[in-house]
């Protein structure tokens, strides 16, 4: 199979494509990224020598670059993203472009060449729960500029099954976690904080509830549905550790040897979700389910971040 993946110099999309080397090794990959603040080359310079593995720098915005690509490719799978909720606060135009419209271009170009796609999408699409989960029927509700650019995204990829018949599948992801992901998010924010001898910064009384799943789980799950899902279809990718955020600072505070004087609470972000929560008995009744351990993979993470200053001092 002959792969085009977007966005795969970020977190996510860099620990698939190795996935994908590692398990598929007669595939060939495209990885399209433009290269943004939280996009990184060096993510892959392991397999840059792979016969197998290619890197195009652009943007998936621009119409005549994608078409080549999708044209040459039998599936594209789309992390390209901007994902990071407080700047979509600050400025929600970037947000609008790549997620809502660079996933415009990309159904487009898959439509004139007859090529499926899967796109990656959030838990976050949803909003908030208090108690139960949400499953793939379940209404969305996106209470940040991010999560509703996503949450469109998602709604496009449908009308253009609907519509077209393209067949498109979504993955939508808990919170993910684990080496290379930019230090902005709130794990590896933290760990190399404190390795810096800093303080964690704690929104609110720090009790709002998120899932997190250990990356390789979550590459894992995307492999599944892109060879065993069906086109028009969602499914929930969850890594059963709900947990609220006083308790996950906690526990990194622990595998780093260090004590509650190093939180700080500061006010609260703006539409603040309490809790995340997906069912999974969709993707589980295919034969999936996560499989990492989730003190075990926050060790591993720590270590990483602590074995690699130079990837995020820079």
């Amino acid at each position: 199979m002959y792969l085009l993946v977007t966005g795969g110099c970020g977190f996510i999309g860099s620990n698939f494509i190795r996935h994908v080397m590692s398990k598929h090794p007669g595939y060939r990959v495209v990885n399209l990224d433009s290269l943004t603040y939280a996009g990184n080359r060096k993510n892959l310079s392991d397999i840059e020598s792979d016969k197998n593995y290619r890197f195009v720098k652009g943007d998936i915005n621009d119409e005549k670059a994608v078409s080549k690509l999708v044209r040459e490719a039998d599936a594209i799978v789309n992390f390209a993203a901007e994902s990071h909720v407080d700047r979509s606060i600050d400025d929600s135009r970037p947000f609008l472009k790549t997620n809502v419209l660079g996933t415009y271009t990309l159904l487009q170009a898959a439509r004139m060449h007859g090529k499926k796609m899967l796109h990656i999408s959030t838990d976050e699409v949803y909003g908030s729960i208090e108690k139960g989960s949400f499953t793939e029927e379940s209404m969305l509700n996106p209470r940040n500029p991010y999560s509703a650019s996503k949450a469109a995204a998602d709604l496009l990829c449908l009308s253009y099954f609907s519509t077209y018949n393209l067949p498109v599948t979504i993955a939508r992801s808990s919170n993910n976690f684990g080496p290379y992901q930019y230090p902005e998010k709130i794990i590896p924010l933290f760990i190399t904080s404190l390795l810096k001898g800093k303080k964690v910064p704690v929104y609110g009384d720090g009790k709002n509830v998120r899932d997190w799943i250990f990356v390789q789980d979550n590459c894992e799950a995307i492999d599944f549905v892109l060879h065993k899902g069906k086109p028009g279809q969602i499914y929930n990718i969850p890594g059963r550790n709900e947990i609220p955020n006083i308790k996950l600072t906690r526990k990194i505070l622990s595998i780093m040897g260090k004590d509650e004087s190093a939180i700080t609470f500061v006010k609260d972000r703006k539409g603040h979700d309490r809790r995340y929560s997906m069912s999974g008995k969709k993707l589980e009744s295919l034969g999936w389910k996560p499989g990492h351990d989730l003190d075990k993979s926050l060790k591993a993470t720590v270590d990483w971040y602590r074995n690699n200053r130079q990837w995020w001092e820079k």
